[in-house]
């Protein structure tokens, strides 16, 4: 009887851990709206930098367009190029940190353009 109790228990707490390790509380995004995500976000950068935003507030919305990018997934040649412009923000985020603002515009409207051409790739 021990060993029932035992195995029940057992079982119970395996499919406890199953039901609460499914991505059902996931979002998923479509590549198109993702993108269109993304490029709202670093336009938001842009707009604030060139509004005079402080240094930590543009590279925290820098910051935020990065995390939005991770949600565009599509075909193999989509992921290289989004790690590419991925890569120029992270760029830009370095520049802002380092007192470069002029570089890091120049990259914020480069990763805004490599972006909105990732449509053109789906």
């Amino acid at each position: 009887m021990n060993k029932i109790r035992l195995m029940l228990i057992a079982f119970v707490i395996s499919i406890t851990g199953f039901a609460i390790s499914t991505p059902s509380f996931a979002v998923y995004y479509p590549p198109e709206q993702a993108i269109d995500m993304t490029v709202a976000k670093v336009q938001a950068a842009i707009d604030a930098m060139k509004n005079g935003g402080n240094a930590e507030a543009v590279a925290d919305l820098i910051k935020d367009a990065l995390d939005a990018s991770k949600e565009i997934n599509a075909s193999d040649s989509v992921f290289v190029a989004r790690t590419k412009a991925s890569n120029v923000l992270k760029s830009a985020r370095n520049h802002l940190k380092g007192g470069a603002a002029k570089e890091a515009e120049e990259e914020l409207n480069k990763a805004l353009q490599s972006f909105s051409n990732l449509k053109k790739m789906l």
